[in-house]
This record gives structure tokens, C-alpha cells and sequence, in this order.
């Protein structure tokens, strides 16, 4: 039997880095994918491995069962229905896994991302062989939420063929989950991004698994309905980051400056409320969406510079900021910083058909 799941990525509007320290945030899912289809082997395969699949690096990975059961401990004795933290040892194993690997220094980065993979898998199938193939349409390491989507679809995908969903396989074409199902896809997912991040705030996971534009706060989300059109460019700057590092940063700066940054985190929350209710706020006429599009405009500036407060910038960012400032365009860094991508709101006045994604010069 086989299987395939598909999750979004996501940008966010407002709040990024302070979510983490008890503000609010507000993301929107984007229609870029990461797609994950699983496939048990039938008794004729003779297949007894767990194989992984990466077809956008043409990388593929193979775990003999046996191998599995000799390095994980704790293989077989979760359930699929109640999602669990990677232990110490379990985590030092799966490292070993990894490292076995040899990947060279230009793929390191994917090495979290296996790690999580490993988890899951093993977490709700135990030490079944089975054949998992990843593709995606999102740019890794680029604040699109590329490992969450990757996180979600996995986790749906791997759930769709346990006994803890119920699912019609007579059905054609995609099914959505009902919000039990999706809550049960995000805990794992966010257990999966844990392996990844370190310490995700879990926004990635959640608005990757719900879709749509969601307000999230220490864990609990709102989902948010617009009342006016939203147009977004999202450039690239190809510049890599460690996402886990600028997060550990920003809490070493509050730790280091703590009433200083909490109110830096304060004002990010009251941003990320306004911004939400600016979105659900009524719309009377073509001015009233000038008046708002200002409105938010200014709120992403000042979002920009309190990120700036926070160390997350770079110099690609500040130079994309420094472009579109030209043409009296509100931009500011979405996701982790450090480089990624870039957010910039686009006036109704300026035309369009809805969202624009642009990666600038990005190649898989």
C-alpha cells in the first residue's frame, strides 16, 4: 500500500524570534509544498530495510531492520496515538545513525532533518521496512518553514497508515484531515521539528498542518479570517542560516539584557495584535484598503526594527529594505533572519493577482 501527503510552507507577518519568548505571532500558509508518499513492500519484495529518498539532492538512504532494532532501545513500544519527546539516549543513537551516513560537508544540513525522519518513523511504525520518498517545491534553509513542512507531511503521512486514523483509501485524490487528526499530525510534527530546531515556538508546524492565516501564542492558535486582499513578494536571498543558532542568540541577548528585551518581545506582541486586527477589520471601500495597507505597511517597518534589535538581520536583508524603501514599500525579513527570505507588502495600487512569490535566482 502506499501513500502521499503534501504540507505547505509558510511566511509570517508578524512576530518571528519573539513567539518563542511568550508573544504573539501571525503566519500565513503559502501554496509551495513538500510532498511525502510512503510505500510498504508487499511479501514478494523480499525488502527488509527502511529506505529514504531526498529527490530534489537525488540522495537516497537505507537502514537494514535489523540494524534499527540493534541501535534504537526504545523501537516498538510507543504508540502512534500519543506523540513523545526523543530521549537523551534515543537522540545520541539516531546521531550514530546519521553520522554513518558520511554525508559531505555540503549536505551536513540535511543531517537534522534524517534525524527527524528517523524518529518519526520509527516512533509510529516501529522497525516495519518501508520506502518514504520526499520532493518539494520549498527552498531549504529560507524562512518558508521548509523542515516543518517536511515534519507535517511526514507525520501525516505515516499516521495515514497506522491504526490511529481512520481513512477512506477508497476515496480519489487528496483527503483532509478532520481537526482531531490534524491535531494529532501537529503534535508529531513538533516533536519532529524539535529533532530539527532545538527549541521551535511551533508556529512552522502549526500553520503548515492547519493552513490558512493563523494568530499563535504560547502554543494556542486563532484562525484568522481577512477581510481584505493581501499581496505579498517574497524574494530570496540565498544566503544560508542556522535557524537553531539565531534562535539560541536571541535568547542570549535576553538573558543578557533581560528588561530591555522583554520589552522589545512586549512590543512585538502588541505589532503582531494590531496586524490581526487590521486583517479582520471591515472593509467599507477602495480607501479603507489604502488606509490599511498603510496601516500595516508601518507595522512591518516597525516589526523590522525591533528583529534588528534582536540581532537577526543581515546585510542581504537590509539591502532588499533599502530597494523596495525606494519605491515606498514596507519590507521586513520573514522567519528566522540571518539571511532567507524577505516579505514585502504590495499595495493594491500597484495591481497584481494576489500573492507573487519570487525567489530570486533560487535553483534546486
Amino acid at each position: 500500500m502506499e501513500v502521499r501527503a503534501r504540507a505547505p510552507g509558510k511566511i509570517i507577518l508578524a512576530g518571528e524570534h519573539a513567539v518563542v519568548h511568550g508573544s504573539t505571532a501571525v503566519s500565513a500558509a503559502i501554496d509551495l509544498y513538500t510532498y511525502v508518499s510512503l510505500r510498504f513492500p508487499t511479501p514478494h519484495d523480499n525488502d527488509d530495510a527502511l529506505k529514504l529518498q531526498l529527490k530534489d539532492v537525488d540522495l537516497e538512504f537505507s537502514w537494514p531492520v535489523g540494524k534499527l532494532k540493534e541501535v534504537l532501545p526504545e523501537l516498538g513500544i510507543k504508540s502512534a496515538s500519543s506523540p513523545s519527546s526523543c530521549s537523551l539516549e534515543t537522540t545520541k543513537a539516531i546521531a550514530s545513525l546519521v553520522e554513518e551516513l558520511n554525508l559531505v560537508d555540503a549536505k551536513l544540513g540535511l543531517a537534522s532533518g534524517i534525524s527527524a525522519f528517523l524518529w518519526l518513523y520509527t516512533s509510529i511504525h516501529g522497525e516495519k521496512p518501508a520506502k518514504v520518498v520526499v520532493t518539494s517545491e520549498l527552498p531549504l534553509g529560507s524562512g518558508l518553514g521548509s523542515s516543518a513542512a517536511l515534519c507535517v507531511a511526514l507525520s501525516a503521512a505515516l499516521l495515514s497508515l497506522s491504526d490511529s486514523l481512520k481513512l477512506d483509501f477508497g476515496h480519489q485524490g487528496w483527503q483532509t484531515f478532520g481537526d482531531s487528526e490534524l491535531d494529532l499530525v501537529n503534535k508529531w510534527a513538533f516533536e519532529g521539528e524539535k529533532m530539527i530546531h532545538g527549541r521551535p515556538s511551533g508556529i512552522d508546524n502549526t500553520v503548515s498542518t492547519f493552513g490558512n492565516m493563523i494568530k499563535f501564542r504560547s502554543g494556542e492558535l486563532t484562525h484568522i479570517k481577512t477581510n481584505m486582499p493581501l499581496k505579498m513578494l517574497v524574494t530570496n536571498t540565498k544566503v544560508g542560516r542556522n535557524t537553531s543558532a539565531l534562535v539560541a542568540g536571541v535568547s542570549e541577548r535576553a538573558a543578557r539584557h533581560g528588561s530591555a528585551m522583554a520589552s522589545v518581545f512586549k512590543a512585538v506582541d502588541s505589532i503582531s495584535n494590531e496586524v490581526v486586527a487590521i486583517i479582520q477589520s471591515p472593509v467599507s471601500d477602495d480607501l479603507a484598503i489604502t488606509e490599511k495597507e498603510e496601516k500595516l505597511g508601518e507595522l512591518m517597518e516597525m516589526n523590522q526594527g525591533l528583529l534588528q534589535c534582536m540581532g537577526v538581520s543581515h546585510g542581504t536583508i537590509e539591502a532588499v529594505i533599502k530597494t523596495t524603501l525606494k519605491y515606498k514599500l514596507a519590507t521586513k525579513l520573514t522567519g528566522a533572519g540571518g539571511g532567507g527570505c524577505v516579505l514585502t507588502l504590495l499595495p493594491t495600487r500597484i495591481g497584481g493577482r494576489g500573492m507573487e512569490i519570487s525567489f530570486s535566482g533560487f535553483s534546486s
